[in-house]
């Protein structure tokens, strides 16, 4: 039976080239465009779609915008395309967090070789996220303190949104003086006490360092982990997510904003400091340098034959080397089986290797990998995870 697909862009170039490749599937079939975002909404109301893929910037109502009203009524997979600009990023990742599953590159250039290379990730994609329709549930608004601009639009910049870049510089300032206070009332408050019984206990084993790895719904479930983290969690993090160079600043920025603990973007050189967390930069591949006890950030170029940068294996590899035992390494959902070797590198010096379950994946890909290999010690729901790792790495 063929996936029913509804294709929501503005430009009639390029609904005709996505439709293209989606035909040319036996598997797929489009069956109806839209060139807005309320139109979206109501042609996925009567038509059920069994994916829609959606562009951000349109007309009449935007894909953001569009996102949260179908997952507010008629949840279904949702594929952005995005352009690779910061604005783009944080956009993008506005839908994501209203519940699109997965985003690609509006210039197919930028993702792939050549034109077949780039239709078959294409329907890759669709195929995946559509086993997800089952599974989805109407969305709740969510209101969370997170620092936004506006979507992108064709216009210039209004007014508001040159006041809101202006004042940048106070948001960075109050945003780390927020997190001292946190620090300071978490070391005050969070000492031990009566809390929900847990299923779970830790294991005794010492820790340096916490490594996560994902791709293919990885930004909605790094925010999900990351922000339940105390501000005094004891261990540095090494973060790595399959994205675009020019989406991991704005999502470290993102996660910073949201997080009692430290984000940053990961540069070459930066000291591995307990309590703050580095996000692998798009593009390039994250090494370690030094020792567990005075290990620094290494960064290097992608590698033109490597098929992810970043890559989970490299970085779970060079903790390996570095941090032997002492780390605890998670990965999470996403596409394909990066991870998998790297996760063996890491047990084989004993780590203790985590996998998110399936039931709570996006696309369960990665967990999968090191599951079915007899890696992971325990597969663990997304909601979850964060309670673990405190309780695990309590005496890291």
């Amino acid at each position: 039976m063929q996936l029913k697909v509804l294709v929501v862009d503005d430009s009639s170039f390029f609904r005709r080239r996505v439709t293209e490749i989606i035909d040319a599937d036996a598997g797929l079939k489009v069956i109806d465009s839209a060139v807005n975002g309320k139109e979206a909404v109501e042609k996925v109301r009567t038509l059920k779609p069994d994916v829609v893929t959606m562009d951000i910037e349109m007309p009449v109502m935007n894909g953001i915008e569009a996102v949260k009203a179908i997952m507010g009524a008629n949840p279904v997979p949702i594929l952005m395309f995005s352009s690779l600009t910061h604005e783009g990023a944080k956009a993008t990742l506005d839908a994501l967090e209203a519940g699109a599953l997965d985003f690609l590159p509006k210039k197919f250039e930028d993702i792939a070789r050549d034109r077949k290379e780039a239709s078959n990730l294409l329907v890759q994609r669709i195929k995946e996220i559509a086993r997800r329709r089952f599974g989805l549930r109407p969305m709740k608004a969510q209101p969370k303190p997170v620092t936004r601009t506006s979507s992108p639009v064709r216009n210039s910049l209004s007014s508001t949104q040159q006041a809101v870049r202006s004042a940048t510089s106070a948001l960075e300032k109050a945003n780390a003086e927020r997190k001292q206070r946190a620090a300071a009332m978490t070391a005050q408050t969070e000492q031990p006490r009566s809390r929900p019984v847990s299923r779970s206990r830790a294991s005794g084993k010492s820790y340096k360092l916490l490594a996560i790895g994902t791709s293919t719904g990885g930004p909605v479930a790094l925010q999900s982990v990351l922000t339940n983290l105390p501000a005094n969690y004891p261990l540095p993090i090494l973060l790595i997510q399959h994205m675009p160079a020019a989406f991991t600043g704005a999502f470290a920025q993102r996660l910073n904003t949201l997080c009692k603990i430290n984000v940053k973007e990961a540069a070459n050189g930066d000291a591995i400091k307990p309590g703050c967390a580095y996000l692998a930069p798009g593009g390039k591949q994250m090494m370690i340098e030094g020792n567990a006890s005075s290990g620094r950030i290494k960064i290097i170029d992608g590698g033109e034959k490597m098929n992810y940068k970043p890559c989970v294996d490299v970085t779970f590899g060079a903790a390996a080397k570095v941090y032997g035992s002492e780390v605890l390494a998670i990965v999470l959902t996403g596409m394909g089986a990066d991870g998998r070797d790297g996760a063996r590198m890491l047990k084989t010096h004993g780590a203790k290797i985590w996998a998110q379950d399936e039931a709570s994946c996006v696309v369960y890909g990665m967990p999968q990998a090191v599951a079915s290999a007899g890696i992971s010690e325990d597969s663990i729901a997304l909601d979850d995870i964060a309670e673990r790792i405190v309780i695990e790495t309590a005496n890291g």
